[in-house]
């Protein structure tokens, strides 16, 4: 490779033009750094090639598109474009306006028609606008752009107690004694534009915010001012202190989801970017894994008889049971051979003897069970005939 640059070095100085292609092969195993510093050499030496670097930089308005947050609510486009012009040439500027109010928002934006009057709008970001400091910073670095900093938390302060007189320019004038500010201004109330009794300012340096809080004289427009950092005023702020054992049931946030008819809902409102029904995306189809055969041979189905559970009938029963069949025979024997009311026979007992065997064990021994039926129960012959109070 060094052979071939040294024969395209002399072909060079011999008054012979090499190739693109040959141009490329030089530059391709060149690294960034030295391509940057090589074009920038070029290009001040030649306006022609410094006007093709101007031509290609500009062409992305990524590159040229500023965002410019901290606008006063009574900043028009025409004030915003004339802040910017003193960079170069404006080829779009606007502040954006709520479609429902009609007022502003705060924030807008700038477009510069070449990349190098973008480039040197952003060496001094902050600027002054209507009494108040607004920022720019890349649009496609997003809404935050520089603020997004790790070290932003030590270098953006809360002031607080201001006076309804102090402005925005008063309060930068006065904590630029402790070191350069990136971004300042009095928060001020959208629709009567009046001062909300605070602000925020933001140094460019921790160290300068720290000797801002460590400042023993904090008085500005005839009051004594609170001055700490505004990650800690924010936390405060967020903490709603509840009584103990209190659970604010109504103070939880509810996600908005589907809304169902005939309840109520915290929030109705969908979140945003999101459309109901939503579609549910489709998964390929399963398939089974093929089956491997049994190494065992397959059994066949057995039969079993099938059984059913005998229920209780409810009712009067139309046979009469063993123990009932017992029961009667025993008494009518016993009235016919005695000839005693019915209303004088002694209690069966139910309890056994004294002997270990129950009154019902003995009338089965002296009945057996094949004895049982209604036929059997008749009047010996010897007996005498009932007595007439029997058919009373």
């Amino acid at each position: 490779m060094e052979d071939l640059k040294k024969r395209k070095l002399e072909e060079a100085a011999n008054g012979e033009c090499p190739s693109k292609e040959e141009l490329r092969v030089l530059i391709e195993p060149l690294s960034k750094a030295q391509l940057i510093d090589l074009l920038a050499k070029l290009g001040s030496q030649y306006p022609s090639i410094a006007q093709e670097i101007k031509s290609i930089a500009s062409v992305d308005p990524v590159h040229r598109k500023l965002f410019v947050r901290g606008l006063a609510w009574n900043t028009t486009s025409e004030t915003l474009r004339v802040a910017f012009q003193e960079h170069g040439e404006i080829e779009e500027g606007a502040v954006i306006h709520d479609k429902n109010t009609g007022k502003s928002r705060g924030y807008g934006f700038i477009t510069y028609k070449y990349m190098e009057s973008t480039q040197q709008a952003l060496r001094a970001p902050s600027k002054l606008i209507d009494g108040r400091l607004a920022v720019c910073n890349l649009a496609c670095e997003g809404l935050s752009g520089s603020s997004s900093a790790p070290d932003l938390a030590q270098r953006k302060l809360y002031i607080g107690s201001l006076s309804p007189e102090v402005t925005s320019e008063m309060l930068l004038n006065y904590f630029s004694r402790h070191g350069e500010i990136e971004e300042g201004s009095v928060a001020y109330d959208k629709d009567t534009n009046e001062s909300r009794g605070f602000g925020f300012v933001t140094y460019k340096t921790s160290e300068a915010a720290k000797k801002a809080i460590d400042d023993q004289q904090k008085t500005l427009g005839g009051r004594n001012i609170i001055v700490k950092y505004a990650d800690s005023h924010k936390s405060k702020t967020s903490q709603t202190s509840f009584s103990p054992g209190v659970v604010p049931m109504a103070a939880l946030p509810m996600a908005s989801g589907y809304v169902q008819p005939g309840k109520t809902h915290l929030g109705t409102t969908l979140p945003v970017g999101y459309t109901y029904p939503q579609t549910i995306a489709s998964y390929p189809s399963y398939q089974s894994p093929p089956s491997v055969p049994s190494p065992y041979a397959a059994q066949g189905h057995v039969p079993y008889p099938t059984s059913f559970a005998k229920k209780d009938q409810l009712g009067i029963p139309t046979q009469p049971s063993k123990l009932a069949l017992r029961s009667c025979q025993s008494i009518i024997g016993y009235i016919l051979t005695s000839h005693q009311p019915l209303n004088s026979l002694p209690a069966r007992d139910a309890n056994p003897d004294p002997g270990g065997h129950s009154s019902v064990a003995a009338e089965e021994a002296a009945f057996p069970p094949s004895s049982l039926s209604v036929s059997s129960i008749a009047a010996p012959s010897s007996s005498p005939a009932p007595p007439s109070w029997y058919f009373n």
